[in-house]
């Protein structure tokens, strides 16, 4: 009995419920996200947030924290009080990937962050310069093993979902494209645009005016499913590489020890208005897949990343820079 109230002083674990969450929000709720303002992470927080303020009477203040890869961001929100007023808008980098990127990080994703909901998946698109004599996903594995090393993939740094696409395609088809780094995003596009790369994966709201006005050939989307922004495109497993699978993924999780019912709460609500048609209709048109899933359903997901992710940059031997 003891043991309970000193639990309960700590975290509310012995109250019931509905007293967990009775009139919570009481205050705005700081939302961290480790990406910059008008990315697509930063877009879906604001999407999902506006409607988070007016169900809850309470402000979702937005603070975009970048650097390290995410990692600082990340572990600002490992670091925050369990109380529910602190919350991360994840990406994949600091929870999926980083883990097997960095020697060792300042958190651990499983154990310093609560899941709370999966928001959206959003996957890539392999384009290839028009230039190129490729009109396939069969044509360029075929291309690329007649030239091993001579066709080259963008990539915005080590670990990032271009980076990672290109790899997994190496090992899947058996080729060699040579990732070349950039600094900038937006350059990385210009020199696709340019033929200076043959080969880009990108995201899909990044490429699709490109794809469509013909700027650049688009071969395949890397989700699992087609999307309702480009359904002309297959699938990388459609196109012929079974098991073919990259997403960007962006959530809601809360500091590790964040009371359970308050966990539920949130979930809910996130899922609810994911599930809602306005909210669905402006992600679809991303190209990206809502989700909004349960807790449980998030933490599954994110350990079954953690391993895919692991074994692709062991075998690249991928390291951060």
């Amino acid at each position: 009995m003891i043991a309970c109230f000193l639990a309960a002083a700590l975290s509310g674990a012995c109250l019931p419920a509905s007293a967990q969450t009775r009139g919570y929000p009481e205050k705005s709720v700081r939302v961290i996200v480790p990406a910059p303002p008008g990315s697509a992470p930063d877009f879906l927080v604001r999407l999902v947030g506006q409607k988070l303020t007016e169900s809850w009477g309470q402000a979702l203040v937005i603070d975009n924290v970048v650097g390290a890869s995410g990692n600082i961001g990340t572990e600002r929100v490992a670091k925050a009080a369990p109380d529910g007023y602190t919350l991360l808008f994840n990406t994949i980098g600091p929870i999926a990937v980083n883990v097997s990127l960095f020697d060792k990080l300042p958190y651990d994703p499983v154990k310093d962050l609560a899941p709370i909901s999966l928001v959206a998946k959003m996957p890539n698109i392999l384009t290839v310069n028009p230039g190129l004599p490729v009109k396939s996903l069969a044509e360029l594995i075929a291309l690329a093993k007649k030239e091993p090393e001579k066709l080259r993939y963008g990539t915005a740094g080590p670990g990032t979902t271009q980076h990672l696409s290109g790899e997994l395609l190496n090992t899947l088809a058996g080729i060699k494209l040579v990732g070349v780094p950039y600094k900038s995003s937006a350059q990385m596009t210009i020199d696709a645009l340019g033929g200076q790369i043959e080969v880009l994966f990108h995201n899909a709201p990044v490429l699709l005016p490109h794809v469509k006005s013909g700027a650049l050939r688009g071969i395949a989307i890397t989700g699992a499913r087609r999307s309702a922004a480009v359904p002309d495109l297959p699938t990388m497993g459609e196109a012929g590489v079974p098991d073919f699978e990259v997403t960007a993924w962006f959530g809601f999780m809360a500091p590790g020890g964040t009371p359970r019912p308050l966990i539920e709460k949130i979930s809910a609500d996130v899922a609810r208005i994911v599930a809602s048609p306005d909210i669905q209709e402006r992600i679809l048109a991303q190209a990206s897949e809502p989700v909004g899933n349960r807790p449980e359903e998030y933490a599954a997901f994110i350990q079954a990343e953690i391993v895919k992710w692991r074994a692709v940059i062991k075998q690249a031997n991928i390291k951060a820079e």
